[in-house]
């Protein structure tokens, strides 16, 4: 066993308390069904997430689009989900 390798994901601290109000930054390019795509899989794990709360910010030139869905997180698995789900899907270039 290497004394230096990193921990795996469920031993590492985490320093958010849940619950708490966490934004999610999405981006990609601009194409329809974009956005439509992003809140399904949102409301996948956050069954009670208000659509109408999610930011849309086009680039200067139009062709991309930023999402931010502020959520409610509960759990550190339930945030883990959403971002593999989302890094996952292929309209995605970038998640923060």
């Amino acid at each position: 066993m290497n004394p230096n390798a990193p921990a795996p994901v469920a031993a590492q601290v985490s320093l958010l308390e849940f619950p708490c109000t966490f934004p999610i930054k999405i981006m990609g390019r601009t194409r329809d069904g974009f956005a439509q795509a992003i809140l399904d899989i949102v409301r996948r794990h956050v069954p009670d997430f208000d659509g109408a709360t999610l930011e849309m910010r086009s680039s200067s030139a139009g062709n991309y689009l930023s999402l931010t869905a502020t959520i409610e997180a509960t759990s550190r698995e339930q945030l883990d989900a959403l971002y593999i789900e989302l890094v996952a899907h292929p309209m995605v270039a970038m998640v923060l």
